[in-house]
C-alpha cells in the first residue's frame, strides 16, 4: 500500500460530496482495519479489502497474522475465499498484524468482528470486545467510524462501548462515528452472504454515523441496506433473529414429544401445516448447538430484569433434545432385549451441523456422555470434525469411516454429513437381531418398515 493511501480520508464529518466520498472509499483512500480474522472476521475483511484495496486485518493469533501474510487462508470450507485471500495479498490489498493498536494507527473505518463469550453462568462476556474498543479508542482520530459487527445484547454500543471509545480518545461522538451493523452471515456461504445474500442493517449512535455506515454498506453488500433508528435497534434486530429461531425449534422439538401419544410422523404433520402461508415452524432433531442461536437468547434473559418465560421454555426443551434422543437408543437397545451396558452403538457426526468444523454446544456430546453413562460402549465418526479430545474424554472411541465394525447394537445419527450418504447401516446388523437406528435429523426415513432395522426418528413414531 503506498504511502499515500495510509494517510486516510476520513467520511465522518465529510464535507465533500457524497460522490467524492463514494470514490475515496472505493480507491483506498479511506483505510479500513477489520478486528478479528476469524470465521466470520476474514471473509468479511477480504470482501472489505476487495472492495477497498486498502485493509489491514488484526487478530492475536500470530500463526493466523502469518498465514494471511503469506496468502493463506485458514478457514476451511469456505468456497471462494482461498482465491480471494491469495489475490488480495499479492495485490497488496490486505494485510494482517497481530497488534490491534498498529491497526488502529492508520485506520479511518474500524470494523470490530471479535467473539462475544458466554461465562460460566450462560451470561454474554463483552470482554474481548471492549479490549478491542480501548486499541480502537487509543488511536481514535476525528473523523474516524467505529463499526460493531459483532452480536452484542441490546444496548452494549451506547452503554459499553462508545464510554470506552470516549474515555480512550478523549474525543465525544460527534467528533467520531459509531454504528453497529450486524453480520448475517451462516459458515459456508460467508462470501454469499457478506456480499449480498440478505439485506444489511445498519444503525448508527446519531444521523451521521448511519449516513455513514449506509454509505460504506452500499458498497460492501449489493443487497438493499436497512437503516434502523440507533444501535440499540439494530443490535436487537440481530439478537431477535436468533430467539425466533431457537423458540421455534423448541416449539417443534415440544410437539415431536407429542408422537407417542399421536401415534404419527411430527414432521410430516409440520411439513404440511407450513403449506399455509402464516405457519414456518421449524425442523425438530437431535438438540441445538453453534455458537449462535443456543447462546443469543441469554443476551437478553441474563442482561436485563423483565421476565423471558417463552424463551426459557423454549432454551429448556432444546437443551432436553440430546438426553431425549441418548433415551431413544437406550429405549430401542431394551425393546429389542439388549442390556445397554452389553451394547455397542455408533455415533454418525460430531460437529453441531453438517460441513462445519465446529463443536460449540453441539447435541453430539451429551449424547455421547448419556450413552456412556449408560454402559454403552460407543465408536463415534465424524470426518469434518478435528476436536477429539472433548469425545475422548467423555468415552467415545473415536473413528474413521473405514474403521466402522462389521455389527452395532444401534446407531444413532446427530449430525448428517455428506460422507455418511453411501453407508449401508443396515448392513451393521447384529447376526439374528435388529439394529436400532436412531435417526437425529430425519435423514434415514427410508429405513423405516425395514426388517434389520429397529428405526426410532425424532418426532417419528409410525
Amino acid at each position: 500500500m503506498s504511502e499515500a493511501l495510509t494517510t486516510g480520508t476520513a467520511l465522518y464529518g465529510s464535507t465533500e460530496s457524497e460522490d467524492d466520498q463514494h470514490a475515496a472509499f472505493t480507491n483506498g483512500d479511506v483505510p479500513v482495519a477489520v478486528y478479528g480474522l476469524g470465521k466470520m472476521g476474514l471473509p468479511l475483511a477480504s470482501v472489505y479489502a476487495d472492495v477497498t484495496g486498502n485493509v489491514t486485518g488484526a487478530d492475536v493469533d500470530p500463526d493466523v497474522v502469518a498465514g494471511i501474510n503469506a496468502g493463506e487462508n485458514h478457514i476451511a470450507g469456505e468456497p471462494g475465499l482461498d482465491e480471494l485471500v491469495s489475490e488480495l495479498v499479492s495485490r497488496d490489498a490486505f494485510r494482517a498484524v497481530s497488534d490491534p493498536k498498529e491497526a488502529a494507527k492508520d485506520a479511518r473505518v474500524h470494523v470490530a468482528i471479535v467473539p462475544t463469550l458466554i461465562d460460566e453462568d450462560g451470561a454474554p462476556d463483552l470482554s474481548i470486545m471492549e479490549s478491542v474498543m480501548r486499541d480502537i479508542g487509543s488511536n481514535l482520530k476525528e473523523g474516524d467510524m467505529v463499526i460493531a459487527e459483532s452480536t452484542l445484547p441490546p444496548r452494549s454500543c451506547v452503554d459499553r462501548l462508545l464510554p470506552i471509545l470516549e474515555e480512550e480518545s478523549g474525543l465525544e461522538l460527534g467528533e467520531f462515528g459509531l454504528a453497529f451493523c450486524p453480520e448475517r452471515t451462516a459458515s459456508g456461504r460467508a462470501l454469499e452472504d457478506i456480499r449480498g445474500a440478505y439485506p444489511k442493517i445498519v444503525g448508527g449512535a446519531d444521523e451521521e454515523s448511519t449516513r455513514v455506515a449506509e454509505l460504506i454498506y452500499g458498497h460492501i453488500n449489493s443487497n438493499d441496506v436497512l437503516t434502523v433508528s440507533d444501535t440499540t435497534t439494530a443490535e436487537a434486530v440481530k439478537v431477535f433473529e436468533g430467539v425466533y429461531r431457537d423458540v421455534n425449534i423448541g416449539l417443534a422439538n415440544e410437539l415431536a414429544k407429542h408422537t407417542e401419544a399421536f401415534g404419527i410422523d411430527v414432521t410430516e404433520a409440520i411439513e404440511a401445516a407450513n403449506t399455509q402461508p402464516f405457519c414456518e415452524i421449524h425442523t425438530p432433531g437431535a438438540g441445538v448447538g453453534g455458537h449462535c442461536i443456543p447462546y443469543y437468547p441469554q443476551f437478553i434473559m441474563k442482561e436485563f430484569d423483565t421476565e423471558t418465560p417463552v424463551m426459557q421454555a423454549a432454551r429448556s426443551t432444546n437443551d432436553e433434545m440430546p438426553t431425549y434422543t441418548a433415551e431413544h437408543v437406550l429405549d430401542g437397545l431394551h425393546a429389542e432385549g439388549v442390556d445397554p451396558s452389553e451394547a455397542t452403538t455408533l455415533v454418525l457426526g460430531l460437529t453441531y451441523r453438517p460441513g462445519v468444523d465446529e463443536i460449540r454446544a453441539t447435541p453430539s456430546l451429551p449424547i455421547v456422555e448419556r450413552l456412556v453413562e449408560a454402559g454403552v460402549a460407543v465408536d463415534a465418526v465424524d470426518p469434518v470434525n478435528t476436536h477429539t479430545d472433548a469425545f475422548e474424554a467423555a468415552g467415545a472411541n473415536l473413528i474413521d469411516l473405514d474403521d466402522i465394525a462389521d455389527t452395532y447394537d444401534s446407531v444413532v445419527l446427530v449430525t448428517p454429513q455428506e460422507a455418511f450418504e453411501d453407508l449401508d447401516l443396515t448392513s451393521l446388523a447384529p447376526q439374528g437381531g435388529r439394529l436400532v437406528v436412531v435417526d437425529g435429523r430425519q435423514s434415514l426415513t427410508e429405513l423405516r418398515g425395514h426388517d434389520a432395522v429397529h428405526y426410532r426418528g425424532v418426532g417419528i413414531n409410525v
